[in-house]
Order: structure tokens, then C-alpha cells, then sequence
């Protein structure tokens, strides 16, 4: 059985804004398991930094609770949550590094309070900067450092009390694309080979799919949808977790360029597509179309591998007279393919 190791029961966040009453939280459930890469993606304002602050109990809850490695945060004297939150590492967007201290200056910074002699800390710092790959730059300064470095560094740091629990809180987000990859792949590695639960707070599906198991999907300080990655990409229940999963494939920004030419193809109905498991590997637009005798044209397309899943997207458009295109599409629907028609609100003459 799978030990849990962050709940959140029935938890509400409320304060006060210009004597106003506003809830940031509103009665959030969270359960994230030992050895997880649980992500929260939500847009700004959904209340993602304020449950983040949850786990550490830097911000309180105004009801609810919070139990993390087993202990109810809100039962701790002020040395016990000290004590819990050292279990507790996190990086952030901006690297947060002490510009005057050298890399291995500020690996060692949060061991300073521990009773281990200079040389002891040294080589604990020296083991953390093998593992995200910079001991060349242990010498360096910061400033001398790109923006994947530092981030390096902070999570070298953020390691340093040997936690059980790393959040990154948009960690990737000040980083370019392939920077990006670069950090969340040397976090899917982080996870592995300690068994570091990661909290991965982002507000972008692009980062959910690439390495959590598991996703919460945020609005206005609810958690709306959450389950496995490859089960809320697959079959989203909620409008926004189908907008973040359009935006992460790129389906969006494809039906916006289709959109602005729509009209120079014969108002051909247009459908998207969607194939999940076996299903990418077969030829069943091809099938589908010599048997009901249509003529297919594919606008777009996309394949992507979530936890060992295959998803594929394609926009689809369809020629021949309009009882064979609907046989075409129950062809399809019966293969187990999602079939959506977009653009209904334009006329279409099928």
C-alpha cells in the first residue's frame, strides 16, 4: 500500500483585503503519496503559492487540516515545525542565491546550523553539486552562473537537509524551453533515484505531462479536477483542465491558424481527434475513408508519451456527402476515437 505523506482535509483559507472577506482557499482535499510527482497547475490567482505555503505551514489554515509525514502540522510547538519543515526543501522561480557566496558557499549555507565539522560539510556540499552535475563550478559565483545553473545550485541547496518532500514553485518558469527540459529531467532523476516526493506548482501542462504521475487542476481557489496525469489528459471533466490540455499540445494555437483560412476550404465540417493507447498505431483515418468513400485531410496533428501512455490530436477535414461522414465518424467513434466537431458556429455545408 502506498503511504501517503501530504493531506489536506477539507482545508479553507480566508483573509482580510480591505476589510473584506476573501477566501483563497475554498474546502481543499489533497492527498500526495511517498515518492510522487504531484503537480498543481492553475492560472494566477488560483490559489496555487497559497496551498504550497500550506504544506510548510508558513501560512495557517483558517479550518482544516494539515498532516504531512504523519504529523498534524498544527499540533507542533514552534521547535517541531522547525524540525518538520527541514523535511521540507523548495526552489522557486528566481534561484534565491546569496550573490557574495560561491556556489558551494551557498550549497553549504543551510548546513551551517548543523553539528558537522567544516570538511563534513564541504563534502556533503560537493556530493549535492555531482548530483545536479556542477562539482566543475564549485569555486564560481552566481553571477557567473545561466539561469539552469543557479537553478541547479538551489536545488543542490534545497537538498542539503536530505528532505523528504521538494515543492517547486514555478521553478521553470524564468527558464527557456530547453533549460526547462533539462531541470525536469534532472527532477524525474531526483525522484527516482532518493524516492523525493516532489509538489510541482506551474501554471503549465507542458510541465504536468512531461513528469508527474499526478495532477491538481485549480480555479479560484478550488481544486476542480485532480487523478492521474494520463487519466485528467485522456478524459478531463472540466472546461479549464480541456483548455490547459489544448495549450500543452499545441491543439489551440492549431485550430486558431485553421480558423483565420477556414473559409478558403469549401466549408469542409472539421473535426478533432482523439487517440489514446494502441489506437495511434492503427491506420484508421486511412480505414475510414476508403470504406465510406471520403477524402480526409489532416490540418494537424500531434502524438505525446504521458506515463508510458500514447495521446494523439488530429484536426481532421472531411469531403463526401454528409450520411457517409457521419458513417465515417460512428467508423471511428467505434475504434475508440474521440471525435469532436469544431467550428459548428459557422455554417458548413456537408
Amino acid at each position: 500500500m502506498t503511504e501517503k505523506i501530504i493531506e489536506l482535509k477539507d482545508v479553507v483559507v480566508d483573509f482580510y483585503h480591505d476589510r473584506q472577506l476573501r477566501r483563497a482557499l475554498d474546502h481543499v482535499d489533497l492527498t500526495v503519496c511517498t515518492g510522487e510527482i504531484f503537480g498543481i497547475v492553475g492560472y494566477s490567482g488560483a490559489g496555487k503559492s497559497t496551498l504550497v505555503r500550506l504544506i510548510n505551514y508558513l501560512q495557517q489554515p483558517s479550518s482544516g487540516e494539515i498532516i504531512v509525514n504523519d504529523q498534524n502540522l498544527a499540533t507542533l510547538n514552534n521547535q517541531g515545525l522547525q524540525k518538520a519543515r527541514q523535511k521540507i526543501g523548495m526552489i522557486f522561480q528566481h534561484f534565491n542565491l546569496m550573490k557574495s557566496r560561491t556556489v558551494i558557499n551557498n550549497v553549504e549555507f543551510p548546513l551551517l546550523s548543523k553539528k558537522i565539522s567544516a570538511n563534513e560539510r564541504r563534502e556533503k556540499a560537493m556530493e549535492l553539486l555531482d548530483l545536479v552535475g556542477l562539482s566543475d563550478y564549485a569555486e564560481v559565483y552566481p553571477d557567473q552562473l545561466s539561469g539552469g545553473q543557479k537553478q541547479r545550485v538551489a536545488i543542490a541547496r534545497a537538498l542539503a537537509n536530505e528532505p523528504d518532500i521538494l515543492i517547486s514553485d514555478e521553478s521553470t518558469s524564468a527558464l527557456d524551453p530547453k533549460t526547462t527540459v533539462s531541470i525536469l529531467k534532472l527532477l524525474q532523476e531526483l525522484n527516482r533515484k532518493l524516492n523525493l516526493t516532489i509538489v510541482l506548482i506551474t501554471h503549465e501542462m507542458q510541465v504536468i505531462q512531461t513528469i508527474c504521475h499526478k495532477v491538481a487542476v485549480m480555479e479560484k481557489g478550488k481544486v476542480i479536477e485532480q487523478g492521474s496525469v494520463s487519466e485528467i489528459f485522456t478524459q478531463p471533466k472540466q472546461s479549464l483542465t480541456q483548455e490547459f490540455i489544448d495549450t500543452a499540445s499545441n491543439v489551440r494555437e492549431a485550430l486558431s491558424r485553421i480558423r483565420s483560412t477556414y473559409d478558403e476550404r469549401n466549408k469542409q465540417p472539421l473535426y478533432l481527434l482523439k487517440f489514446v493507447g494502441e489506437t495511434t498505431n492503427q491506420a484508421v483515418v486511412t480505414d475510414m475513408a476508403q470504406q465510406f468513400h471520403l477524402s480526409a485531410s489532416i490540418l494537424f496533428a500531434n502524438v505525446d508519451q504521458i506515463n508510458q501512455l500514447t495521446i494523439g490530436v488530429l484536426v481532421l477535414a472531411l469531403a463526401g456527402e454528409k450520411d457517409q461522414i457521419l458513417s465515417g465518424i460512428g467508423f471511428l467513434e467505434k475504434q475508440g476515437v474521440q471525435v469532436t466537431r469544431v467550428f459548428q458556429e459557422q455554417e458548413m455545408v456537408v
